[in-house]
């Protein structure tokens, strides 16, 4: 007989109420099916892996904007303020009361909650009220930055006095416009509208207000130079501020590709494991080039002296002298490292070289790239090599290079107190929304590819490229490498060429080509160098004393009168 064992699931919440519970789903579900118009998700969570990097650019210092860090305790003083600012608001409604926004609000809760990855487990009231509080801040803070004619958007309101020191110093305003603009500490810019909306009693008014305050607030934050002819975006297109900011800073990129696999920390591992290997077989492949070169050169040479020593070489007797004692001295210890460099040297000269042509296939375009492939010299080798950099007024869309004169444009990017906060929760935005090629995570990873030092960071200053407000170059260059890898990986085309033509042209100068195999065969492997010359001695001993017995000359049909 089999007997049946039950399994009993309790609830770990003893507080919970399943009654409520089912009230709220069905309430959810048929708000759901009445509103026609499906709002997306904008509000995301930052990626983990974003986040064990640098958890300090991610999450809020001062304020929390919204219910992600809402209930923190070590900012949940900021609330005075907070409230401090809604009072404000409540005088400019004149005969309305604070609690006609708040009754506002309450009709768009569905489209807030829509807003948010995450569960928001709030009641529609407490949401409604969080959200009118935080906006009447935000709106009051971001007033700052509203552009008229003969206002400097870097005046400080006195209503925001107490943020700034008695030097007129942004030390505190700075600290709120990083958490402003956090990917988690969003809020939805439709209920900015509705704010503004009941104040200004018009939705056009209301925007133009909103678009005013946003323009000037991404000319503060905006790591490039926003010029004149920036795209007009349009408020209502727009998901929170720092949507926004994207929109401006980042072009658009026709013919999107579809999204990418993810790296997971297993992937990471198996890729340093893969690595291990690599570097196991790294001295096979060296030594088997280090011969392929040698050899190319000598079969070049048919002239002079070095002729007689290609021929004595290749000699039949030399081959024999080696190829006699080989199996016995390939298994003493000190000469078995000889083994495979002295087999590729005997069977090199009747091999024929073979060259794969366009063994890329058409299958190999659309796989995502490698980390490898971003690989690219750094400024300095770059300059040395005789690149030239120049600024452009552009965005990230005018990096470019000129093979004909060796030319490589870049935007100008100006580096600040704040600019690290900025670039990584873009990444973290681009990386949670994008569904196509990453632009701006490929820009940063293209930024960390080519500068290593403060020297490559001091060249691109000197060149107008880079625009540095911070304590020195040395920071400028820890803010680049410190720039967590993408969790994607993505092909952006125009990015992509670039590198690729950069690689090609730094890789063609014979200079280079040179040096890299001076680095990689010889400085990198003295190891085997000194065995290797303390083997060509021997057989140099050898070889004098069978030519004081023999006639070589004879042997090896050596005429000493020959002529090139």
């Amino acid at each position: 007989m089999f007997s049946k064992q039950t399994i009993k699931v309790s609830n770990p919440n003893p507080n919970f109420d399943e009654h409520l519970w089912i009230i709220h789903i069905r309430r959810t579900i048929e708000e759901e099916l009445e509103n026609e118009s499906e709002v997306p998700v904008s509000i995301f969570s930052v990626p983990k892996i974003l986040m064990t990097a640098d958890p300090d650019s991610y999450t809020p210092q001062q304020v929390a904007i919204g219910p992600y860090h809402h209930w923190r305790p070590e900012i949940y003083e900021m609330e005075r303020y907070k409230l401090a600012a809604a009072k404000r608001t409540q005088k400019q409604l004149q005969n309305v009361k604070f609690q006609y926004i708040v009754d506002h609000l309450t009709e768009l809760e569905p489209k807030i909650r829509a807003s948010y990855h995450r569960f928001l487990d709030l009641s529609n009231e407490t949401l409604a009220w969080m959200m009118a509080i935080d906006a009447s801040f935000l709106l009051e803070f971001l007033q700052i930055y509203a552009i008229k004619e003969g206002m400097s958007i870097t005046r400080v309101s006195t209503r925001m006095s107490h943020l700034v020191d008695y030097a007129g110093k942004k030390s505190a305003h700075n600290a709120i416009l990083r958490d402003m603009v956090m990917l988690e500490n969003q809020i939805p810019l439709f209920v900015l509208r509705k704010i503004l909306e009941v104040q200004f009693l018009s939705l056009e008014l209301a925007d133009e207000m909103l678009l005013s305050m946003l323009s000037g607030f991404s000319k503060e934050l905006s790591p490039f130079k926003m010029t004149k002819e920036a795209r007009k975006i349009s408020i209502s297109q727009c998901a929170h501020l720092l949507d926004y900011l994207y929109e401006m800073i980042v072009p658009k990129i026709e013919g999107a590709l579809p999204p990418q696999r993810e790296i997971t920390e297993t992937e990471d591992q198996d890729e340093e494991t893969k690595e291990g290997k690599e570097r196991s077989s790294t001295y096979s492949s060296y030594v088997k080039d280090l011969f392929d070169q040698i050899l190319k050169i000598i079969s070049k040479v048919n002239k002079g002296p070095l002729k007689i020593l290609k021929k004595l070489i290749f000699s039949k007797p030399i081959k024999l002298i080696l190829k006699l004692p080989w199996k016995i001295l390939s298994n003493l210890p000190g000469f078995s490292i000889l083994k495979q460099p002295v087999d590729y040297l005997m069977s090199a000269e009747d091999k024929e070289e073979i060259k794969p042509e366009n063994d890329s296939s058409n299958s190999e375009a659309n796989k995502p790239p490698l980390v490898e492939e971003i690989a690219i010299p750094s400024v300095a080798e770059l300059s040395k090599s005789g690149v030239r950099f120049l600024p452009t007024t552009g965005n990230i869309s005018s990096i470019s290079f000129d093979p004909n004169t060796v030319t490589f444009h870049f935007p100008i990017i100006s580096l600040d107190v704040n600019s690290e906060v900025v670039l990584r929760n873009l990444v973290a935005y681009e990386t949670s929304t994008a569904s196509g090629p990453m632009v701006f995570t490929r820009y940063t990873e293209l930024m960390n590819g080519i500068i290593d030092t403060d020297e490559d960071v001091k060249l691109l200053r000197e060149k107008g490229i880079v625009l540095n407000r911070m304590k020195s170059d040395r920071e400028v260059a820890d803010l680049w490498n410190g720039m967590n890898k993408s969790i994607k990986l993505t092909k952006v085309p125009f990015l992509d060429k670039v590198i690729e033509d950069v690689n090609k042209y730094y890789n063609g100068r014979w200079k280079v080509r040179v040096g890299s195999f001076m680095k990689s065969y010889v400085f990198g492997s003295w190891q085997f160098l000194t065995l290797l010359a303390a083997v060509f001695l021997l057989m140099l001993t050898a070889l004098q004393a069978f030519c004081s017995v023999y006639s070589c000359s004879r042997l090896f049909n050596i005429s000493t009168d020959e002529s090139g």
